[in-house]
C-alpha cells in the first residue's frame, strides 16, 4: 500500500508545512533538488492532500422566496437605487414601492441618503396611504441595511405585513424591481445627472406619472399599470376586442388565422415560481 508523501519530514522544519512553490524554492536554496513543484501537487492530488488552506465562512442555507399575487395589494416589492448628484461621488438615493400583480408603483421617494428610519416612514406612509389591512400584504425585498434593520422588522410586525427576503447575491428573486430600474433608467428623458434634490424629485414625479398611467406595460398585455391595479382591465379588454371584431367584419381576409383576440394580461404573478 502507498504511504503518504512526507516532503515536510524528510527534509525537516524548513519545509513542514509549506506550499509546493516554497518547498521547491527552499529545497534549491539548500543545494538539493527532489522535484519539480507541479510533480509535488501531483503526488498531494494522489492522497487528496491538497485543499484550501484558508479558513472558509460557511453561509446558512437560505430559503428560496415563492410569492405568488393573484391581485393587487397582496405582494409589494420595493428597492433602493441611487441617482448621479450634480458633482463626482454625490447621488440621491431612489426608494420605489411596486405592486407586483400590476406593476404599479404605490410609493417613491428620494433622499440624500438611506437609513432604516426613512425606509420605516416610507414604507408606514404608503401602507396607510393605501389602506393596508392586516395580514393583506407581504412585502418583498433584498437584505440592504435598511430592509434588515430591527426597526424595519418590528414596523412590518406592528402593521401585520409580512417580510420576504431575496437570497444573498441573487438580484433575479426580486425581478420586478429590477426590472422597473431598469425601464427608468433607459428613459431618453433620464439624465446623466441630477443637478440637485429638487430636480430628482421633479423628474421622478414626472417618470412615475408617466409610468403608471400612461405607459403600457409589456409584461400586462399592453395594460397600463393603472388600469389592471384600480380593476379596468374588464372595460379595457372589452373596448379594445370591440375594436378587433369591427376590423375583422371590415376587412376578414387580413386575419387568415380567423377572428383576433385581444391578449389579457396574467392572472397570477409569481416570484420564482414553482418548477
Amino acid at each position: 500500500m502507498a504511504t503518504r508523501p512526507a516532503f515536510n519530514v524528510v527534509y525537516g522544519t524548513v519545509t513542514r508545512d509549506l506550499p509546493p512553490r516554497q518547498i521547491y524554492a527552499t529545497l534549491l536554496d539548500e543545494n538539493k533538488y527532489l522535484c519539480h513543484w507541479r510533480t509535488i501537487y501531483n503526488i498531494l492530488h494522489e492522497y487528496d492532500e491538497v485543499r484550501e488552506r484558508r479558513n472558509q465562512r460557511i453561509h446558512p442555507p437560505y430559503e428560496k422566496p415563492q410569492l405568488l399575487a393573484t391581485r393587487p395589494n397582496q405582494v409589494w416589492s420595493w428597492d433602493i437605487t441611487k441617482l448621479r448628484g450634480p458633482q463626482k461621488w454625490t447621488s440621491y438615493s431612489l426608494f420605489v414601492l411596486l405592486d407586483v400583480f400590476s406593476r404599479y408603483v404605490t410609493g417613491w421617494m428620494v433622499t440624500y441618503g438611506e437609513s432604516a428610519s426613512l425606509a420605516n416612514e416610507f414604507i408606514a406612509h404608503t401602507c396607510e396611504r393605501y389602506g393596508i389591512e392586516e395580514q393583506q400584504l407581504t412585502i418583498h425585498s433584498d437584505r440592504g441595511p435598511a430592509m434588515t434593520s430591527k426597526s424595519y422588522a418590528q414596523l412590518l410586525a406592528d402593521l401585520k405585513v409580512e417580510r420576504s427576503y431575496t437570497r444573498p447575491y441573487r438580484s433575479n428573486d426580486n425581478p420586478y424591481s429590477e426590472a422597473q430600474f431598469k425601464t427608468l433608467k433607459v428613459q431618453p428623458t433620464y439624465p446623466s445627472r441630477f443637478g440637485s434634490l429638487e430636480d430628482a424629485k421633479t423628474w421622478a414625479r414626472q417618470f412615475f406619472d408617466w409610468y403608471n398611467n400612461v405607459h403600457y406595460h409589456s409584461g400586462l398585455a399592453l395594460m397600463r399599470p393603472s388600469t389592471v391595479h384600480f380593476h379596468q382591465t374588464h372595460q379595457r379588454l372589452t373596448q379594445r376586442q370591440r375594436v378587433l371584431n369591427d376590423a375583422y367584419q371590415r376587412h376578414p381576409e387580413r386575419f387568415p388565422r380567423g377572428a383576433p383576440r385581444v391578449p389579457r394580461p396574467p392572472k397570477r404573478a409569481w416570484i420564482n415560481p414553482p418548477a
